[in-house]
């Protein structure tokens, strides 16, 4: 899990570039949209989706008037587009799984613009059902390592299914149901929490040794990021560290 975990940190690093940008804005407003749509609520105590959104909100430091404006546009006391969520999945190089979750006001082009990337990177757009029965729907908690055992004794306390420790950071995971749980009972410890969310796991891991096959992999996964529909891109895909490093230089 070494090369998954370093991708995560990229991830985390660019999400703090790309919100210097607003990029990151518009793709949690539209989150914010569809939490309130189908939640039914624009009350985050009522709506669960919807809280973990303006948290993810809050971490980018979006101005609260944007959070706000986006309720109310998606309650419709707001004009605004409307968006739908879509699920795209696909193998990417080294026959990795893909799996996407976009928001679009438009399907034909977000389609369109997925299909391409999977086309240059190597990869291909899968028939729906391809993929998803790999991942699972896990609560994921990262904190620093640097109070390792505090941080295991909530966790076990809590329920917790499972933690990963790596180099600087604990992954803490858990059942979507015992999140917010397991979340609070670390804040309360006074528990620096560097990122917390409900997402999809991969049961199962590919692993990559070929350093051309890497690198295009994780272009394809930075360039899927990088559409304005795309929330969220999930994959499969182990690289050693040695690679990844190379990679970096």
């Amino acid at each position: 899990m070494a090369g998954h975990s370093h991708w995560a940190q990229i991830k985390r690093k660019k999400a703090a570039q790309d919100a210097k940008r607003g990029q990151v804005f518009t793709k949690i407003v539209r989150e914010i949209v569809i939490a309130v749509r189908q939640g039914g609520s624009g009350d985050p105590e009522m709506n669960p989706r919807l809280r973990t959104a303006i948290q993810s909100a809050r971490a980018v430091n979006m101005p609260k008037e944007n959070i706000e404006r986006a309720i109310k546009k998606a309650l419709g006391q707001e004009e605004g587009t409307q968006f739908e969520e879509v699920v795209f999945e696909g193998y990417g190089p080294g026959g990795v799984a893909v799996l996407i979750n976009a928001i679009t006001d438009n399907r034909k082009r977000t389609v369109s613009d997925i299909r391409h990337l999977f086309s240059k990177f190597g990869g291909n757009l899968a028939e729906p059902g391809a993929v998803a029965w790999i991942f699972e729907q896990k609560g994921l908690i990262v904190v620093p390592k640097k109070e390792e055992e505090k941080v295991l004794e909530i966790a076990i306390e809590n329920g917790a299914e499972d933690t990963k420790e790596y180099e600087s950071e604990i992954e803490v995971i858990t059942s979507p149901t015992d999140f917010e749980t397991i979340k609070s009972a670390l804040e309360k410890a006074g528990i620096e929490i560097i990122s917390a969310k409900v997402t999809m796991v991969p049961k199962n891991l590919v692993p990559i040794q070929d350093e051309g096959t890497a690198q295009s992999l994780l272009k394809l996964m930075e360039s899927l990021e990088d559409l304005d529909d795309v929330q969220q891109v999930f994959a499969n895909f182990d690289i050693p560290e040695n690679i990844m490093e190379a990679l970096n230089r």
